[in-house]
Order: structure tokens, then sequence, then C-alpha cells
């Protein structure tokens, strides 16, 4: 491997991790510790601030410096980021709409041809729906913790649950989950010592201890599958039955885990505990069949009142 080829793949290798034991980093580069370190030393003269540990366990860290330098992106991660921050400047996240339509445009210009057209196509395919109502995060409290999850830094934060006061939580966090325009941070709560979902916008103050800890092993299939069920578990507003004349299987993948399906006459019952009816009316405007509510009432008048407004918008 040349020195250029090696310096890129060292490069590579410490922003994919906080912390590299120099013994394991010379393996993976198939160099000696001293080579290793005057590889160091040529990515210090190009701007990137590299940390040293010294003795047995020493190694290597790569630091924030006072600017940005080049990043080394494989295809699929300059791909990943783009598609990320176009689905920012339509998301949830307050204030970031404008600079992640900046960023877009810097990082799909210095793409090669052939991501710049991957990335024009799923643009022109692609239709975006800004889901409404959800609340707007902190860029900067959703930067802390996806940093202490990468990092497996226990976190301080305080947390206030629905209708309850401000607690001070010590958490191991695990995963952060979008679901819609709701953020959920997925961690290990060290004082009720069980594993709990947070609400983002709910948590206020993060704060890293610069310490490290064993990551345990989560009672869920992903963390996705954890905070469903935890939601599921909720007590909700309105318990959803409705009557659908289409194929069960058709209804199941419409509405996800979120709700459950069973085959009925010619077609399915559909049942979901939701605390807004805005989002079984979609559900069943999406599917594209006859069906009939059971319950709520609520659902009733909805389905009538979003019926009449699209009536009347089709009247030349």
């Amino acid at each position: 491997m040349s020195t250029s080829a090696r310096m890129l793949r060292l490069l590579s290798l410490l922003q994919t991790h906080r912390y590299w034991p120099g013994e394991e980093l010379a393996q993976r580069l198939e160099v000696s510790g001293r080579t290793l370190r005057r590889d160091i030393d040529r990515l210090r003269e190009l701007g990137y601030a590299v940390d040293a540990s010294r003795g047995v366990a020493g190694g290597y860290q790569l630091r924030a410096g006072g600017s940005l330098p080049p990043l080394l992106l494989e295809d699929e991660e300059a791909v990943a980021i783009a598609v990320g921050l176009q689905q920012a400047a339509n998301g949830s996240v307050g204030g970031m709409e404008e600079t992640s339509v900046q960023a877009l445009t810097k990082v799909i210009a210095l793409m090669p041809p052939r991501l710049r057209r991957q990335m024009d196509a799923l643009r022109s395919q692609t239709d975006n729906l800004v889901w409404g109502g959800g609340p707007h995060i902190d860029p900067a409290i959703l930067t802390t913790l996806a940093q202490a999850c990468r990092d497996d830094e226990p976190l301080h934060l305080t947390y206030t649950a629905r209708g309850a006061e401000p607690t001070e939580r010590w958490v191991e966090p695990h995963r952060l989950v979008s679901l819609g325009r709701r953020w959920y941070l997925v961690a290990y709560d060290r004082d009720r010592q069980d594993w709990r979902s947070f609400r983002v916008d709910r948590i206020a103050s993060p704060r890293t201890t610069g310490h490290r800890y064993r990551p345990r092993e989560l009672p869920a299939d992903d963390a996705l599958a954890f905070v469903q069920a935890g939601i599921r578990r909720i007590p909700q507003r309105y318990d959803v039955r409705v009557r659908v004349a289409a194929d069960p299987a058709v209804v199941a993948r419409a509405v996800g885990r979120w709700g459950d399906v069973t085959p009925y006459e010619q077609g399915c019952l559909l049942a979901m505990s939701v605390d807004d009816l805005q989002w079984p009316v979609m559900v069943l405007a999406q599917l594209g069949a006859d069906f009939t509510v059971e319950s709520p009432v609520e659902l009733v008048d909805l389905v009538s009142e979003v019926s009449a407004r699209f009536a009347r918008a089709g009247v030349a």
C-alpha cells in the first residue's frame, strides 16, 4: 500500500472511531508502530487534530480542531449525508431547514458525476410529505445525544414526562429513533435500573461525562421495536375500530406496527389506539377502499368533515 493510500485509510479509520488503541490501528494498516507515528504526524501537518496517549494501552483519537478539515467519505456515506440533509430540510429539527438546504447544495456540487446522478434520480422520483403538528427539536440537543450514543458515554439530563414535573436522570444512551416528526432516545436509566425511551423534545440540558460504559443488551430486536412497543403500552385517547373492504395484507402494510389487522368477512377489521385521529384518516385515505367506522364517534365526524372538504374542493 502506498503512503498516500495508507494515509487515506488511516484518516478513514480515525473518523469512524472515537479512540483507537495504537496496536490495533497499526495492525489494521499493516505497519509498525514507528510508521504509524509518522503517519499521525503527517495528518497533524495537514490540520487534523490527533491526540495521542502513551503507555501500554496508548492510542490515538481524532479531536475537533479550530476549523473543519476535509472529510473522507465513502460513496455510500456521501449519498447517506445528502439524503439526510434533504430530509432535514423538510424535517422537525428546529432552525435547520435553511442551513440543510445550503449544506445539501455544497455536498451535491462536490459529488462525482456518478453519485450526483444517483441523487438527481432520487430527488426527481421522490415525493416528500411534511408531517405537521409535531414538536421541534433543538439541533444542539440532538447532536449531543447522537455523539453520546456513538461514543458509549453516560449522560446527565433533565426530563419532563407527560403530566409530570422535571426530573434529573443519569442514563446510558443506546440509540436515537425518528418516528414521523418525533425523536426518541433509547437508553438505560441508571436510577430506575431499567430501559426507557425518552421523547427528545422533552429533554433539556444533556451533559456528557467524558467517561465510557460497557453497552448492555437491549431487551428487544432493535431500538425501533423497543420504542414502538413502549408507545403501544401507553393509554391512548381513542380506540379506533374500522371495517375495511380490502385485503388484510394490504391494510397491514399500510398501518405497519401501529395497528392490528384481523380478517373479517370480505375484508378485515382494523384496530388502532391513537391520541390523534389524523393518522387513521391518512391510513384509510391511502388504502383506496370502502370502509365503515365502528368507533369512535369522533372519527366518524372527522371523516365526514374531511369528505365534505374534499368534495367542495372538487367542485368547479
